[in-house]
This record gives structure tokens, sequence and C-alpha cells, in this order.
């Protein structure tokens, strides 16, 4: 049963799950549809062609749905979020849906934690099992892996990928793609050293660890050409996460931004 407050506006269209509960003054789209179990809190909005899955808890005052900001937009544009289950997405966040330029919807995971005051911007595409903390603010086609940790404050330019497994310090500005299992921080954001918290936590095999460590040290450490070491490791080396990594590094289109220690391959 649907615990919906007299005060609450939905939409005819709107299509919600069972046990949804919805609070005082929210409003929801006639596009939108929500899974079983979420929970909206008092004064949300949720509008246009949004999909929410089960379990959500979406706290007050956050905009969910509303047009992209983008000067591109036109209202007869076919366009979307899509957010899946056991999010919460905490007060005063602001969530886009795609564009026709871009993938014409945004896409969000399982599992992540949005604190206060997040903005993911159109054209994004967001993993599982991440937390961005207060303030963080994706622009437009933003991708992001799992088990990502975004520090407080923190901007992330158009189209940068981030990777997965991935921690950015606090108050960082990135600008540049940040490869799988990567420290990143400052401004600008600078990789500078493998996420070994979380990968300690995750991994269960130590070797996987240190294979790491080995082509971390390969590809920033030594003064050989990045593209070529990490061709290298894609075609030779047999770790999946090594094989993660160096992929990434193929592929990035907006460049590492790392600082170079140039050493020796014995060291």
């Amino acid at each position: 049963m649907n615990n919906i407050h007299k005060t609450a506006i939905i939409e005819d269209g709107a299509i919600l799950g069972e046990n949804v509960t919805v609070g005082a003054y929210t409003i929801i789209g006639k596009n939108v549809k929500i899974g079983d179990g979420t929970v909206i809190d008092s004064h949300t909005v949720i509008a246009g062609k949004t999909t929410i899955g089960k379990n959500n808890h979406i706290f007050s005052h956050a905009s969910i749905g509303t047009i992209p900001q983008d000067l591109k937009f036109n209202p007869n544009d076919d366009i979307e979020l899509i957010i899946g289950d056991n999010n919460k997405i905490r007060e005063y966040t602001l969530f886009n849906p795609g564009t026709i330029t871009g993938h014409s919807k945004t896409v969000i995971g399982n599992n992540n934690l949005f604190m206060g005051y997040t903005h993911v911007a159109h054209d994004c595409v967001i993993g599982n099992n991440s937390i961005f903390a207060n303030g963080v603010t994706l622009a437009g086609h933003v991708e992001c892996g799992d088990f990502v940790v975004i520090g407080g404050l923190t901007p992330i330019h158009q189209f940068c990928k981030i990777g997965t497994g991935v921690m950015v310090g606090g108050a960082s500005a990135v600008a540049q793609d940040i490869p799988p299992f990567c420290l990143a921080e400052g401004n600008k954001a600078l990789v500078k050293g493998l996420n070994l918290v979380g990968l300690r936590r995750r991994l269960e095999n130590r070797e996987d660890v240190d294979a790491l460590k080995h082509a971390y040290k390969l590809l920033f450490n030594i003064g050989k050409p990045l593209q070529e070491v990490a061709l290298d490791l894609y075609e030779n080396d047999k770790n999946p996460y090594v094989k993660e990594m160096a992929n990434f590094v193929l592929n990035t289109k907006r460049g590492i931004p790392f600082e170079r220690k140039i050493k020796s391959e014995n060291e």
C-alpha cells in the first residue's frame, strides 16, 4: 500500500509501484515511473521521462529529471533519466536527463550515495556502489565506474571518465580521465598513486594488488611512452585488473593527468 501525503501532486500518467512513500508538497510528473519501496520525502520535484527503480530514498528538495542545462535543448527532444535500485539521494540534489546530441539518457546504477547538493548533468553514466560527497558536480557526459568515491566540493569536467575503484580527494578539480583503481587529488587533479585502501577492501587476492602495483610503476614511474607501456600490459599481462587499467589508458580521450617520476625498471 502506498503512503502519499495529501498535499503531494501526482500527475495523471505517473506510475508508482507498491509501498511507495511520497512526502508533503512533492510533485511527480506524468511521465515518471517509480519502483516498489521507494521513499520520496517532502518538497521534491520529479519531472520529465524519469524511471526510478526499487527501494531508493530521495530526500527533501531534490530536483530529479528536470530539463538539461544545455543551450541546445529542445522541448520536443525524446530524452530520459534512468535511476536503478537502492540509491540514497540526499537534499538539494539535481539530476538531469540526457540530450539528443549525447546518449539521449542519463543513467545511474544501484547502491549509490549522493550526498547533499550533488549534481549529475545530462548524459552522465554512473555505475554501482559509489559515493559522491557533498557538493560534487558531474558535468555533461561524465562516466563513472563502480566503487568510485569522490570527495566533497569536487567538480568533474565534461566528457571525463572515472575508472572503477577510483578515489578523488575533496576540493579537487578533475579535468582529465582517472584510470581504474587510482587515487587522484588537487587542483588540477593529478593521479597520485593507487587507491590501496579500496583495493584491499575489495580484492581478496593479494596477488591482484601486487600486480596492480607493478603495472602502476611501469605506467607512471618509468620514462617510457605511456601508450606503449599500456599496450604491452594489455597484450601480455594476464591479470584482469591490470588489463582493465591498461585498456582504460589506451582508450582515453582527455588524457591521464600525472607527474611521471622517471626511474629505472629495476627500482
